[in-house]
């Protein structure tokens, strides 16, 4: 049975969450830039009205953390499965990590609830 966690978010409804691969061990600035390009491409992929609502509601977001690629793409796969729209940071490898190195993704701005079923055992970075 799954236990059920509760964030600050979760009174306005809509939320966005972003998840980062640990082991790459990114630097602080590297690893906001990352975030940040999390973030917006998600919103960029969002329905306009929950984009807009959740705009109004203060544009809550949390960051939490995996432990590598290959368990960030789960929970990438499982955002797609219940009918969201994740996005996928793919690194041009300019800087720190090399080209294609896929950093974080993004989920949201969607319903707090839905996100949670697939996010809320992760521990926020």
């Amino acid at each position: 049975m799954k236990k059920e966690i509760k964030r600050d978010s979760e009174e306005s409804g809509l939320k966005q969450v972003i998840i980062v691969r640990q082991d790459l061990k990114l630097p602080k600035g590297k690893l906001a830039a990352q975030v940040a390009h999390a973030s917006t491409m998600a919103l960029l992929k969002a329905d306009i009205e929950k984009a807009s609502k959740w705009e109004a509601e203060g544009m809550a977001k949390i960051v939490l953390k995996v432990p590598d690629e290959r368990t960030m793409m789960e929970f990438f796969q499982r955002a797609k499965e219940a009918g969201l729209k994740p996005a996928l940071v793919t690194d041009a490898g300019k800087t720190v990590v090399a080209p294609g190195t896929k950093t974080c993704i993004g989920i949201g701005p969607a319903e707090a609830d839905k996100i949670d079923e697939i996010t809320g055992d992760l521990k926020l970075l």
